[in-house]
């Protein structure tokens, strides 16, 4: 029997581990929020209902370090690798340092801006921040060699740990709840640090050539430019809606958000998958497009099973998730996930394009996502207008990755085989 277990073991590919991977992950942290807001009630967990978002946020930050390492290091080999990786340890920690600094900081202002109980939650997240840019390098380290193996087992350290920490902190610990729920986010970092690429890491190094350093820079300040798009899109419509909606309203509104973002979250392991092998196979002079295909039909099926069972069965899962108090919500739960689903699979056209450092259809996304904002600030009379026009602003967005793609393609610029 386990030598059996062992020869299929042996079957699944790294990127396959690395897949099944990720979903445990997303349903790991899909638990921990579930878990967090039964334990603590409302007002507890509106605390680390904010510590998350700001994980969230973070995540985003982290992921301009870790997409720049990931890339370069397919491209860069030998000493410039060298210099360039130790470059990337370097800035991550002095920004992280920086941004951690002020985090602390300001923790009492921050305390009164968003009315929690204490500020040392502020103070031990700004802690962590210079962890988790550290470990964005050390994954996009592992990411660009497509050494998924690794790669997993760091996502796997930062969620099971944080999962596991924080439960056991809010049983045993006597302490206000949103510290203790800072202290596991900040605990999980330090794991989320194993396994390391870190050997022969000197942080005083040559720089690299100015034609190298302006192509990273470049690269780095797209990618954060197109990160903070993501920021506003995940984030604008549960705040809009918290603006404009009476708190119940405002409330089922957040629980149908969460459970609509599983979309999201799945097709962010296809980003992880896409972008090294894109950038190895331009490097190599061979086309890029089969790659892109393979990822969005992937991502598709995957969308149209969620919508179709948000469609089929919204009571069922809104009162799994959250209970009958926000079966209100279920008309609505398979439109969310449509909008979400569209804006997924223009994600994967947007890391695409952004691999090949074609920056217009990026840009491009910025624009169309945030217009997203002013679709709702005027048209909110209420949340089923909200969730249509999001729709509508998606489809537009995919619209126009489509047609740059096909015009690239008819420009000859080499995506496809040729026939």
């Amino acid at each position: 029997m386990i030598n059996t277990i062992r020869l299929n073991l042996q079957k699944v590919s790294p990127e396959q581990l690395f897949m099944a991977s990720i979903i445990l992950v997303n349903g790991g942290n899909y638990i921990y929020n579930l878990l967090l807001g039964r334990i603590l009630g409302p007002s507890a967990f509106a605390e680390a209902a904010l510590l998350i978002t700001l994980l969230l946020v973070l995540s985003f930050v982290g992921m301009t370090f870790q997409l720049a390492t990931a890339k370069f290091s397919v491209l860069f080999s030998g000493e410039q690798w060298e210099r360039f990786r130790n470059g990337m340890y370097s800035k991550a920690s002095l920004f992280g340092l920086i941004t951690g600094a002020l985090v602390a900081v300001f923790s009492k202002t921050l305390q009164e801006t968003f009315h929690t109980q204490n500020a040392y939650m502020f103070v031990l997240f700004g802690l962590g921040i210079p962890l988790y840019f550290f470990m964005s390098v050390n994954r996009g380290s592992f990411q660009g060699k497509q050494s998924f193996k690794k790669l997993s087992l760091t996502y796997q350290a930062e969620m099971w740990s944080r999962l596991l920490i924080t439960l056991a902190l809010l049983y045993l610990v006597p302490l206000h709840p949103g510290t203790l729920v800072a202290i596991g986010i900040l605990a999980s970092f330090f794991f989320g640090l194993f396994p390391s690429d870190t050997k022969g890491l000197a942080w005083k190094t040559n720089q690299l050539i100015n034609e190298d350093q302006k192509r990273v820079n470049r690269f780095m300040l797209l990618t954060a430019g197109y990160e903070l798009t993501q920021i506003i899109i995940n984030n604008s419509d549960v705040l809009l809606v918290k603006h404009f909606f009476e708190a119940k309203e405002a409330g089922l509104y957040a629980s149908l958000a969460l459970i609509g973002r599983v979309v999201y979250f799945a097709a962010w392991m296809f980003v992880m998958l896409l972008l090294p092998k894109v950038v190895e196979r331009q490097k190599e002079g061979r086309p890029t497009a089969p790659i892109l295909f393979k990822y969005v039909s992937y991502i598709g099926v995957l969308c149209m099973a969620i919508v179709a069972a948000c469609s089929l069965f919204p009571q069922l899962i809104i009162s799994l998730m959250f209970g009958e108090a926000y079966i209100d919500m279920a008309p609505l739960l398979w439109q969310y996930a449509l909008a979400t689903s569209l804006f997924a699979i223009s994600n994967i056209f947007a890391y695409y394009f952004l691999s090949l450092d074609h920056y217009i259809p990026v840009i491009l996304s910025g624009i169309l996502g945030i217009s997203q904002i002013g679709l709702i600030l005027w048209f909110h009379e209420s949340l089923q207008l909200v969730v249509q026009v999001q729709i509508m602003a998606m489809i537009a967005l995919l619209a126009c990755q489509l047609l740059y793609f096909f015009i690239k393609k008819d420009s000859g610029t080499p995506l496809l085989p040729k026939s």
